[in-house]
C-alpha cells in the first residue's frame, strides 16, 4: 500500500508539472515563470530551495552525532542566506530585470567576466543535484528494497521530466503543493512520536546540555570554524542561480523581498521538526540509530509507525527532495544555455531556440548528476561542497559589484580564479587548522579590491 501511495504521488507530481507547462511560451516563462509569481508561490518556492535531503537526512544525522553545534551550516546558515538576500540583494537585482545571475556579471563587468562567472556558477550544481537524487534513491531502497542506484535513476527520470516540460512554472506550482505536504507530514510524525515518548518535555530533559550548545568556545580555531559553518550556505548560496531565479520569479520587487523573509522564518521553523523527530527516535528506538544515520528516520517510520503516518512522512520526504532537485536542475541549465553557449555562438538565438537549448541543458545536467549520485552517497558533504565553490569564487564579485562602484571585470576575474586556487591549495595540498574556505574567501576579496584599484589607476593614467 505504501509503494502504491508513493507511485500515485509521483504520478500526481508529473501531472501537475504537465499542467503547469501550458504556461510556458517563452524562455522567460521557462526560467523565471514570467516574473509573475504571487507572494504564496514565491515564498513556498524559496522555502523549498534547500528543504531537501540535507535538511531531513543530513542535518538530522549530524544533529544526533553533535547536537545543534553540528548543524549550524543547515538549517541556520540557510535561513541566514534568505534573510541577507532579502535585505541586500533581492530589490537591486530584481530592478535590473535580469534573466539569469550570469546576466548580472555581463551587465556589471562585461562579456569576459560573464563567461568566467558562468563557469563557476553552473558546475557546482552537479554535486547538489546528486545529493538530492541519492536521497530519493535511499527512500526507494528502504521502501521497496531495490538497489539505491536504481532508485536514483528512477527518481532522476521523474524530476527531469516535469522540469523539462514546465521549467520554473512547474517548479513553483509543485513547490506550493509540496510545501503543504512537507509541513503536514512532519508535524503529524512529530506529534505521534512525542506522544509515544511521553511529551516534548520528557524528550528534551533526556538530552545532554552539550547537545544544545549553539555558540563556540573562546578559542580562535573554533570561532573560525564556527563562522565558516555559517558562511557555507549563509554567504555561499547568495551568488547562486537557484536562489536568484526563485526570488526573481516574483511578481514585484516588494514581493521578492518579502518572500525571502517569509521563507526564512518558515524554513527555520519547519527544519526544527526533523531534528526533534530524530530525538524522539533516539528516545524510543535507540537501536535504530546504529549504522548509517542518514537512514535513521525512514527506517524508524517504516518499522514502528502506522501506514497513514508512513504515507504522510514519505510523501513529505519526496516532496521536499523533488522540489529542491527540480530547481537545482533548472538553475545550471539556464546559466549554461544563456551565459555560456549563447555568447559563444556566432549569431543571436531566437527566443524559441533559447527555450529549446535550455531544455536540452536540463537533460545534460540531469544525466551528469545522476552518474555522480551513483558514485557518491554522503548527502551533507555533497551539498556543502557545492556551496563552498560559490562562496570562494563569486561572493566577492557579486557583493562588491553591487555596492562598490570601482569594482571592475579584471578584479572580478582575479577574485574568482585566486579564490578557487587558494581553496584547492589548502584543501588538497597544504592543510591547515581552519577550514580552507576561510583563506580562500579572504584571498578572493583581497584580489577583487586590489585588482580593481590597480587596473582602475591604469585606465585613469591612460586617459590623461
Amino acid at each position: 500500500m505504501l509503494l502504491v501511495a508513493i507511485i500515485a504521488y509521483l504520478v500526481l507530481t508529473v501531472l501537475i508539472g504537465y499542467w503547469a507547462s501550458r504556461r510556458v511560451r517563452t524562455s522567460g516563462d521557462f526560467m523565471l515563470a514570467g516574473r509573475s509569481l504571487p507572494i504564496l508561490l514565491s515564498s513556498s518556492a524559496l522555502f523549498a530551495t534547500w528543504f531537501g535531503s540535507e535538511t531531513v537526512f543530513g542535518a538530522s544525522s549530524r544533529f544526533l552525532d553533535g547536537g545543534l553545534y553540528a548543524v549550524i551550516e543547515d538549517p541556520f546558515g540557510a535561513a541566514l542566506c534568505l534573510v541577507l538576500f532579502g535585505l541586500f540583494f533581492a530589490r537591486k537585482l530584481y530592478n535590473m530585470n535580469l534573466l539569469t545571475l550570469g546576466d548580472y556579471f555581463a551587465v556589471r563587468y562585461g562579456r569576459k567576466t560573464e563567461l568566467m562567472a558562468s563557469l563557476f556558477l553552473a558546475p557546482p550544481y552537479v554535486g547538489y543535484i546528486a545529493a538530492q537524487l541519492v536521497a530519493m534513491g535511499l527512500i526507494l531502497n528502504v521502501v521497496t528494497g531495490i538497489p539505491v542506484w536504481q532508485g536514483t535513476v528512477l527518481s532522476a527520470l521523474v524530476v527531469t521530466f516535469y522540469t523539462y516540460i514546465g521549467g520554473m512554472w512547474a517548479i513553483s506550482i509543485t513547490d506550493f503543493v509540496q510545501s503543504i505536504i512537507i509541513i503536514l507530514g512532519l508535524v503529524v510524525l512529530a506529534i505521534v512520536l512525542s506522544q509515544q515518548a511521553g511529551g516534548v518535555i520528557n524528550i528534551l530533559t533526556e538530552v545532554h546540555t552539550e547537545n544544545f550548545r549553539f555558540l563556540p568556545r573562546a578559542e580562535w580555531r573554533e570561532v573560525t570554524t564556527y563562522l565558516a559553518a555559517w558562511s557555507v550556505l549563509g554567504l555561499g548560496s547568495i551568488p547562486s542561480q537557484d536562489v536568484f531565479q526563485r526570488s526573481m520569479s516574483s511578481g514585484s520587487a516588494n514581493t521578492a523581498v518579502r518572500s525571502c523573509y517569509y521563507a526564512a522564518i518558515l524554513y527555520l521553523t519547519v527544519a526544527m521538526l526533523p531534528l526533534f523527530i530524530s530525538l524522539c527516535t533516539k528516545h524510543l528506538y535507540p537501536l535504530q540509530i546504529q549504522g548509517d544515520t542518514q537512514l535513521t528516520l525512514p527506517r524508524m517510520v517504516l518499522d514502528h509507525t502506522h501506514l497513514i503516518v508512513q504515507i504522510m512522512f514519505f510523501g513529505s520526504l519526496l516532496s521536499a527532495i523533488m522540489s529542491t532537485t527540480s530547481s537545482a536542475i533548472l538553475a545550471p541549465a539556464a546559466i549554461f544555455s544563456k551565459n555560456l553557449i549563447q555568447p559563444l555562438l556566432a549569431r543571436e538565438l531566437s527566443d524559441r531556440q533559447m527555450l529549446l537549448m535550455t531544455r536540452a541543458s536540463v537533460l545534460l545536467f540531469s544525466v551528469v548528476a545522476t552518474v555522480m549520485a551513483c558514485l557518491r552517497s554522503n548527502i551533507y558533504e555533497l551539498v556543502g561542497e557545492s556551496s563552498i565553490l560559490s562562496l570562494i569564487s563569486l561572493f566577492a564579485a557579486l557583493v562588491f559589484g553591487l555596492y562598490w562602484k570601482r569594482a571592475n571585470g579584471t578584479g572580478a576575474i582575479l577574485s574568482m580564479v585566486t579564490g578557487t586556487l587558494t581553496w584547492i591549495f589548502f584543501q588538497w595540498i597544504f592543510t591547515i587548522d581552519v577550514p580552507s574556505l576561510v583563506p580562500a574567501t579572504l584571498v578572493s576579496i583581497f584580489f577583487l579590491v586590489t585588482g580593481s584599484l590597480l587596473t582602475d589607476q591604469d585606465v585613469q593614467e591612460r586617459s590623461k
